[in-house]
């Protein structure tokens, strides 16, 4: 379908703006919320660490749930589309509540509040974030401008996590005069009402051009389909390694940053990098991917990722040596993640072509209910690891257990786990049969249609 250049623009830029809005709430949590919890709110490493596990494992059932849902959503705004509408306040107000533990309540009072926001929040992300993944497919079937289009979602993503990185700490401290309590709740506050008309704007820029079928699709078939989708399987399993990987050591940044090398402002510094160099080299996501198959480039990226990390571990206290690695790890986490999202629809694809079940909504459940349980482990892990170390909390100096904690979690498990990851991605084979799979589902398409 020949699309006018003005709706191509439009759309691509209205499906990307979602993931500002989604970053800038969850980078908020993936940077700040361990840190507001042990060094705001006063929770102990292990009654974070349970919170974190059980949470995460909730919600990952509610991720299969809302896919199941999309699957079986037929309206006249398409199938993934509405529930941007729909998630949009309610993953504000949550957003707000997540930073806002009442500081008059007991231990026990808090922990019930913290289990009560944050399960909120998890399932009104996972509302607004799956759709991100289940509507692609139906946004276009030309696989370039999947790459597009997952191109420049990842730039406002990145856009999202560098306003955070720079500005989130700043804002606290300015919002709060000295009362991070008080700074957290009003910079949520500010970015949840950010955030809710995005996604509103979302909704009314894009629209499903695709054919999804209208057939109610039961559990046992959805089941059945990602079953028989061996190159999914693949993906799936890649999903652990990868997202462990970056959850755990996102973070332990500002506990790397502010208890290793002495310095808080320099965790800004790092968040940043993190988030701005990856803009730049995201875009040339849809020149390198002309160039070579996805699979390469997401190894090749994975590889230098790696590189950087390396350089902050040989960088020791040598700080700019640290930022240089830092610097080196972002760029190639920004090409990495950008053709991830691109590969994430493919397998749609051969699932279609495999069992004829439109299973978009359901994989991409499934792919965030993975994504979740390597954010269970990565927040387990982290909690565990700062209790052994017997971290304190606003405290300047660190005992030497504490501090070999935090290069557990910022240095040595992420190294592991991204080698793990590029080992997993060398058995992935379906960038080889992608173009003789699209070119016969187009002619089931034209024997359908006649």
């Amino acid at each position: 379908m020949n699309l006018p250049r003005s709706f191509i623009w439009k759309q691509r830029i209205g499906y990307g703006l979602a993931d500002y809005a989604c970053n800038l709430i969850w980078q908020m949590i993936s940077l700040y919320l361990m840190f507001y919890y042990t060094d705001v709110v006063k929770m102990n490493g292990l009654q974070i660490a349970s919170m974190f596990l059980v949470t995460r494992i909730i919600d990952g059932f509610t991720d299969l749930l809302i896919g199941y849902a999309i699957d079986n959503t037929n309206t006249r705004w398409g199938k993934s589309r509405p529930y941007f509408l729909w998630g949009a306040i309610p993953f504000a107000i949550f957003a707000y509540l997540t930073f806002s533990v009442p500081e008059s309540m007991s231990v026990s009072g808090k922990v019930i509040y913290m289990y009560a926001t944050y399960i909120g929040l998890s399932f009104m992300y996972t509302v607004v974030n799956i759709p991100m993944a289940s509507i692609l497919p139906s946004l276009t079937t030309d696989p370039q401008e999947r790459t597009n289009l997952a191109t420049v979602r990842q730039f406002f993503a990145f856009l999202g996590s560098t306003t955070v990185s720079y500005l989130g700490l700043k804002l606290v401290e300015r919002l709060g005069n000295g009362n991070d309590a008080v700074g957290f709740k009003y910079v949520m506050l500010i970015f949840g009402i950010i955030s809710s008309i995005i996604f509103f704007i979302t909704f009314f820029t894009v629209r499903e051009v695709g054919n999804p079928t209208k057939d109610k699709i039961s559990l046992g078939d959805s089941v059945k389909s990602l079953k028989e989708n061996e190159p999914w399987k693949i993906f799936a399993l890649n999903i652990i390694f990868m997202w462990t990987a970056l959850f755990i050591q996102s973070g332990s940044l500002v506990y790397y940053f502010t208890s290793v090398l002495g310095n808080k402002d320099l965790s800004v510094t790092a968040a940043t990098l993190n988030t701005l160099l990856p803009v730049a080299s995201n875009l040339m996501v849809p020149f390198l991917s002309k160039m070579t198959s996805k699979k390469k480039l997401f190894i090749y990226s994975s590889i230098v990722q790696l590189m950087g990390i390396v350089v902050v571990f040989l960088a020791g206290l040598n700080v700019m040596g640290s930022l240089i690695g830092v610097g080196i790890s972002a760029i190639g986490f920004g090409v990495k993640v950008s053709i991830y999202f691109s590969m994430q629809a493919d397998p749609v694809d051969y699932g279609i072509w495999k069992t004829g079940v439109d299973t978009s909504g359901s994989l991409s459940a499934i792919n965030g209910f993975i994504g979740k349980i390597a954010q269970a482990i990565a927040g387990g892990l982290s909690g565990l690891l700062i209790a052994w170390g017997g971290y304190q909390g606003s405290s300047t100096v660190q005992t030497a257990s504490a501090i070999t904690s935090i290069k557990a979690m910022y240095l040595f498990i992420p190294i592991i786990l991204t080698i793990g990851s590029i080992i997993v991605m060398m058995r992935y084979k379906l960038d080889d049969q992608l173009e003789a799979i699209r070119n016969d589902l187009e002619k089931r398409e034209v024997s359908n249609e006649l």
